[in-house]
This record gives C-alpha cells, sequence and structure tokens, in this order.
C-alpha cells in the first residue's frame, strides 16, 4: 500500500492538544533502519505493530507502507532485538475539517520536539491547515522517526532547526 502524507513542526503552543478527540502513547523501535527498508515494532496503547516502509520518494510525500497488528507480547519481545534508540511519545489525533492529523509530542531523548503529519489521498489534494500547525518539514529526513532514533533530538544543535 502506498502511503502518502505531509509532515509539518507544531508551533510552540499547546493548543492542538485541546483540540484531540484521542491521546495515545506509543513507543517504537526499529530492527532495520536503513533507508531503503525500515522495519518496525511499535506498542500503541496495549496494542502491538509490526510495520515495513520503502525508500521515501524523492520530494518525501509517498512510500510504500505495510503494516500489521502483532500481540502485545510478541511486540514487547521484538523490542529486545531492535537497534539502539527508542522513540516515545503521545500521539494526538485531531480532525481538522475532512482531515486527521495526527500530532506527536516526543518524550525522553526528544523531548521538546512536536511534530504533525496528516495522510492524503493523492500527492495534489488540498489540507485545510490549523492556526498551530507550523513549518513544512515533508522529506527532511531529520523528522523521520528511524532518524531521530539514532540521533535524538536533544542532540541537535538549535541552529539546525
Amino acid at each position: 500500500m502506498q502511503e502518502i502524507e505531509r509532515k509539518f513542526l507544531i508551533l510552540d503552543s499547546p493548543d492542538f492538544r485541546e483540540e484531540a478527540f484521542s491521546k495515545t502513547r506509543i513507543v517504537q523501535g526499529y530492527l532495520n533502519s536503513a533507508p531503503e527498508r525500515t522495519v518496525r515494532v511499535r506498542i500503541r496503547g496495549d496494542k502491538g505493530f509490526l510495520t515495513i516502509k520503502g525508500k521515501s520518494s524523492s520530494d518525501g510525500l509517498s512510500r510504500y507502507e505495510w503494516e500489521k497488528e502483532i500481540p502485545l507480547l510478541e511486540a514487547e519481545e521484538l523490542l529486545k532485538l531492535c537497534e539502539p534508540g527508542k522513540i516515545e511519545k503521545f500521539r494526538y489525533e485531531i480532525k481538522v475539517e475532512n482531515h486527521i492529523f495526527e500530532a506527536d509530542e516526543f518524550l525522553g531523548e526528544n523531548e521538546g520536539l512536536f511534530l504533525a503529519e496528516v495522510e492524503l489521498n493523492n500527492e495534489s489534494e488540498e489540507v485545510q491547515k490549523p492556526l498551530w500547525l507550523g513549518k513544512e518539514v515533508t522529506g527532511d529526513q531529520r523528522y523521520y522517526n528511524s532518524y531521530l532514533s539514532k540521533f535524538p533530538f536533544k542532540e541537535w544543535q538549535t541552529d539546525r532547526l
């Protein structure tokens, strides 16, 4: 299945949390984080998932994604086999007109980073942007979770943002 999404920084404001209809804790790790194919293990709330993603298109808008729900205990065991560097975050889901934005508040080594993404049906689809949405970072690999697992946000130079 082809995943098409845009990614944005969230402005320094907690307002997006007030608009959320759902909040879930996520912990994830990578069995493989090569750009050509990432293999991710995720625990979202009380559910486990195994996800394989292909290489992103040149503009970063789309890539192949396969995901399967797996038993929670299996996800917990697979997390033990992952490469160093886990991603921990709260995910807020926010409805904005016909789209659902997933806004992530990162924890741990990536604390202080707030990102939002929205999935699209096609690459030219228009999206109504909420007021709390900041700079678009679609295609900027620094904001991929697989990158953040190796190079946490807390270690970045402030001039790189």
